[in-house]
């Protein structure tokens, strides 16, 4: 149809044409209701020489009746299943905004895409993930639906920072039908190697895919991707995975880890299920201070869109490593500290808190830390992690262990909370973006501080512990949501 022309089709106006594949095209359509009601959706129907295979056309159906129950937040819901002069078609849930292949694209020029939001989006997708692997029918018996062709262009992000999984149902028929016409395929270098060598598939296929998802928009490489067809399936049979962190070193050692296991060649190494993979991403993301939201990402896809357009009308594109909202990560570590009078029927304190600050502050500097955060008997200090987390951490922990001597020998009790972070500092300012104070390795250095209260001695958390293991011991396990948990750690022999 012709730009701007509308076509009816049923009862749905298609307005313009979005999209057309192997096996179906896909328009921007309106529906209307009672009393002027309208809504804007997709409409995708299945090309002609699609209709004319039975097989398929009965696939097609059985799946699409799969899709309408699919109804999650992190997926891409169908409204509509049906048939008009002889066409089918499915209406969708028309979501506005970008699908992660196109965001990747026009974010390249603006540096590598943010951590926390590439783990924020595989995050949400696995949610969708987990619900469609879970579904069953009316008499509770597994449908075992498997997606098989998720890819960047599968998963769509809305300009309200929604992140959803599209195209169940038919990506599924297709493969099935490919399988007898090599009619349609998935996208190879996209496959698990159990996709490419035809066997029995389950959800553990699909998180694999999502797995190289997450590779290549933390590393901006393609992971299988070959010159041709052949050695692209090569490849994903081979599933041989290059460290992320040689081509991006601030991915951590954990987050390497979760990769790797999520990459692995055979599926009884990988995440059993969508749900163990969004506990551990979950846990990761907690532990490294990887803090997203739906309202970050579409800011972040605003920035996007907005340096696009700049670059479109010949103005200069806005450089995220040069913005103070963007700049590189950095490595640091958190200390939360505060001072607490003792109790009454103790002598009274030595020193007044004021009086103890400004030694703090004398110690923290030699200790190569800066204070962001000052109060009477309170701190929050920051040490650059220039040559890794260890050598921080250790230097943070020489230097809780002399505040501590200072403050006690002037009569008052200490708290000390410990946590390793990755942010991104302001250009100007050299803070991370508004509300930095409750995110992240901050956030987390406050409560772990707030705990250590009851302790007397300094807590830090799993990701600070294994940096220094042999200094430190396991608290205990506390839970943050459902079966979730976090691992909690104090430094050994820094006791009252």
């Amino acid at each position: 149809m012709a730009s701007g022309q509308i076509e009816h089709f049923g009862k749905y106006q298609l307005l313009e044409k979005i999209a057309t594949g192997g096996m179906a095209e896909v328009y921007r359509a309106r529906a209307f209701g009672t009393a002027g009601f309208e809504k804007i959706l997709v409409i995708k129907k299945v090309l002609p020489h699609m209709v004319e295979d039975k097989e398929f056309v009965e696939m097609f159906i059985d799946e699409a009746r799969i899709a309408v129950h699919m109804l999650h937040v992190n997926i891409v819901q169908v409204f509509d299943l049906g048939e008009v002069d002889g066409q089918y078609f499915m209406a969708m849930e028309y979501v506005h905004g970008l699908d992660l292949s196109r965001l990747l694209t026009r974010a390249r020029g603006l540096g590598s895409f943010p951590i926390p939001l590439a783990l924020f989006v595989i995050r949400e997708a696995l949610k969708g993930l987990q619900f469609a692997h879970s579904r069953v029918d009316e008499d509770g018996k597994p449908l075992t639906v498997v997606h098989c062709d998720i890819s960047p262009q599968n998963l769509l992000i809305s300009y309200a920072g929604e992140v959803k999984v599209h195209d169940f149902g038919i990506a599924r028929a297709a493969f099935q039908a490919d399988t007898k016409h090599r009619v349609v395929r998935g996208k190879y270098a996209y496959m698990s190697p159990e996709q490419v060598e035809g066997k029995t598939l389950d959800g553990r296929s699909d998180l694999f895919s999502l797995g190289i998802v997450l590779y290549e928009t933390l590393t901006g490489r393609r992971l299988f991707k070959a010159k041709n067809r052949d050695e692209t399936l090569a490849r994903v049979r081979r599933a041989e995975v290059p460290s992320p962190r040689a081509y991006r070193p601030e991915i951590s050692e954990d987050l390497e880890g979760f990769i790797l296991k999520v990459l692995s060649r055979d599926v009884a190494d990988r995440f059993q299920d969508a749900g163990a993979m969004v506990d551990a991403l979950t846990r990761l993301m907690m532990q490294e201070g990887h803090r997203a939201t739906n309202n970050d990402l579409a800011a972040f896809l605003k920035e996007v869109i907005d340096s696009a357009a700049a670059a479109a009308r010949g103005e200069p594109r806005v450089n995220r490593s040069r913005s103070g909202r963007s700049q590189p990560p950095s490595a640091i570590v958190v200390l939360s500290l505060e001072a607490s009078p003792p109790p009454r029927s103790i002598a009274a304190p030595r020193a007044t808190l004021a009086a103890i600050s400004e030694e703090w502050v004398t110690l923290i500097g030699d200790a190569g830390g800066e204070v962001w955060e000052r109060g009477d008997g309170s701190m929050l200090v920051v040490w650059l992690a220039r040559e890794g987390f260890r050598d921080a951490i250790l230097r943070a922990i020489g230097a809780a262990a002399d505040l501590r001597s200072v403050t006690e020998d002037a009569g008052y009790r200490m708290s000390v909370g410990m946590a390793p972070g990755v942010v991104r500092l302001a250009g100007t300012s050299q803070r991370p973006g508004a509300g930095w104070e409750l995110a992240g390795p901050f956030y987390l250095a406050r409560w772990l501080m707030n705990l250590s209260a009851h302790r007397g001695r300094i807590l830090l958390t799993e990701v600070g512990a294994k940096h220094i293991e042999e200094q430190t011991q396991l608290l205990g396990r506390i839970p943050i949501q459902g079966n979730r948990y976090i691992n909690l750690y104090e430094v050994a022999g820094a006791s009252k």
